[in-house]
């Protein structure tokens, strides 16, 4: 199993917050007989279950490395595949991206990072680390 994100639980808690049940930390999606993929977490929201039984996968990123492009390029890839599979295992999930709010502020407005994530309809959620709340929705 992977290495939890810097901000894994921070993002936990943001979704408790909204109302959301965790449940699944992380989600495992079995491929094949030798493929496993863990995603972050698996939430669904009670409130809207019983109106709408709303159901999310969440892969949180903290943006902390050297590179924010090399880190935009994996992330996109690793969401674009986790989408995938979802579609294929879980399709009743839908997939966001955790982006913490400073990330956001400093790089989602700029042409490089529109250019990039335009055709790959990226479904996000913007946290904040200090308020551990989520700050923003985008479907």
């Amino acid at each position: 199993m992977p290495a939890r994100d810097a901000y894994h639980d921070v993002v936990l808690q943001a979704l408790k917050k909204e109302s959301w049940t965790i449940t699944d930390d992380p989600l495992t999606l079995q491929i094949d007989e030798s493929v496993n993929v863990y995603l972050d977490i698996g939430a669904e929201n009670l409130l809207a279950a019983e109106k709408q039984g709303q159901r999310i996968a969440v892969e949180v990123k903290s943006f902390l490395g050297k590179s924010f492009p090399t880190e935009l390029y994996q992330a996109i890839g690793q969401f674009m595949a986790y989408r995938e599979f979802l579609a294929a295992k879980d399709p009743e999930r839908k997939l966001y991206l955790a982006i913490p709010k400073h990330t956001y502020k400093t790089y989602f407005h700029s042409e490089f990072t529109t250019l990039a994530i335009q055709n790959v309809h990226l479904s996000y959620l913007v946290y904040d680390i200090s308020t551990e709340v989520i700050v923003r929705w985008q479907i």
